[in-house]
């Protein structure tokens, strides 16, 4: 059976995502004409622009090569009685709560369930602030869809009793390596990132001794202050997990993140929005255009005349030009943090002392594990840890 020449592949898979020679020619900085001649097999050009045309135009695949989630969501509510937070907001179950005594943001105490909390002052004025970091959101997300509700239900009632958005973090996660964070980088250190914002900062972390897998890894940018209502984060998100969890770059769906941090006000309009419309492209990518474009300089005209850069001009598109939705991706509460600091810290140790228990046939480890009790917070993780979720969650009213 004969094999499809590439170039017809890639005609097949530009025809299947929708993208014109012109797009694709302007995208890859080739003309019309070119792309004609090599999808006819007329002319071959080089493996590398054969590679190139192929990562560009899976860029454009509509299978969503980006996704918008919550990342951080902090709210503050008017009552000191986290009750109500925890069991008609949140919709869990006020006994499966970890109690503790402490708390942050001179807050007095607080309720855990993995990493969803609920901190609580007896200070009227400040209430009870629900935070759900990234995972706390994946978290929520398992109990939301357990409850049948969506982000949107959770805010509309956010909303009804009066809650305070004090912060909420929306990720664009770019899976095909749309974004170049040192290229970025560069366009700032070159003032072609026209902004309404004052400064940037970059940094750039990586091994001591350096792979050939990546020479330069672990790039951030901050866009704007960080002390700010409204300031971007962007990263390669690859290596993060590289560094968390030793996965390796190829293994990872999310290759950048640009991340919109948004606080007070700021947070409440993007909600606002957000509800408004349904959706979080809009959304997100408004904001971006609000704030932020890169340009490519022009010393023949004023900057503020700079052309849009092409590769920015490409991230700008695919967020504008078609609807995102809202992505969740519902995580349940697990053991895993304390089981990989268990497997770092003690593993070692233990297998020594069974070892030696074997070989002097002592039972010192047995004997250790009989005598130790767990306390009340171990037995309340404990239940967290195996109640069926069904369980932790209220049932929703008829009018829900």
């Amino acid at each position: 059976m004969n094999q499809v020449p590439w170039y017809q592949q890639l005609r097949e898979k530009r025809l299947e995502y929708g993208v014109s020679q012109n797009k694709l020619a302007v995208h890859i900085g080739i003309s019309r004409q070119y792309i004609s001649e090599i999808e006819t097999g007329k002319v071959t050009p080089t493996q590398t622009l054969q590679n190139a045309m192929f990562d560009i135009l899976e860029q454009f695949n509509p299978d969503a090569p980006l996704e918008i989630l919550f990342d951080y969501v902090r709210i503050r509510f008017l009552t000191t009685n986290p009750k109500p937070v925890i069991e008609e907001i949140l919709k869990l179950k006020m006994e499966y709560m970890l109690h503790e005594d402490y708390a942050f943001y001179s807050y007095m105490e607080q309720y855990v369930f993995g990493d969803i909390v609920v901190m609580v002052s007896p200070d009227e004025d400040k209430g009870c602030l629900l935070e759900l970091k990234g995972k706390g959101c994946r978290q929520f997300e398992n109990f939301l869809l357990a409850q049948q509700r969506t982000w949107f239900d959770f805010f509309m009632h956010v909303f009804r009793v009066g809650g305070v958005f004090k912060r909420i973090d929306l990720a664009i996660n770019d899976k095909t390596s749309i974004l170049d964070i040192p290229f970025l980088t560069e366009k700032c250190r070159h003032e072609e990132c026209i902004s309404v914002f004052r400064s940037f900062k970059s940094y750039r972390s990586g091994e001591l001794v350096q792979s050939e897998e990546k020479p330069d890894m672990g790039n951030t940018l901050y866009i704007g202050s960080l002390k700010s209502d409204v300031y971007f984060c962007t990263y390669e998100k690859d290596y993060e997990q590289y560094v968390k969890h030793g996965t390796s770059l190829e293994d990872t769906d999310v290759k950048n993140r640009f991340e919109i941090r948004l606080k007070n006000d700021r947070a409440y309009h993007a909600i606002v929005d957000l509800m408004t419309y349904e959706d979080a492209g809009r959304t997100a990518f408004s904001i971006i255009n609000r704030y932020i474009r890169f340009v490519d300089k022009d010393e023949e005209k004023r900057r503020s005349s700079w052309k849009m850069n092409k590769e920015w001009q490409r991230f700008i598109d695919l967020g504008v030009n078609r609807k995102i939705s809202l992505t969740t991706k519902p995580e349940p509460y697990t053991f895993d943090k304390s089981l990989r600091w268990l497997a770092r810290q003690v593993a070692p140790t233990w297998k020594l002392a069974t070892k030696i228990d074997e070989l002097n046939q002592t039972s010192v480890i047995k004997d250790m594990l009989e005598q130790v009790e767990l306390s009340e917070r171990h037995q309340k993780i404990l239940m967290q840890q195996t109640i069926p979720i069904e369980k932790v969650i209220q049932p929703l009213s008829d009018n829900e």
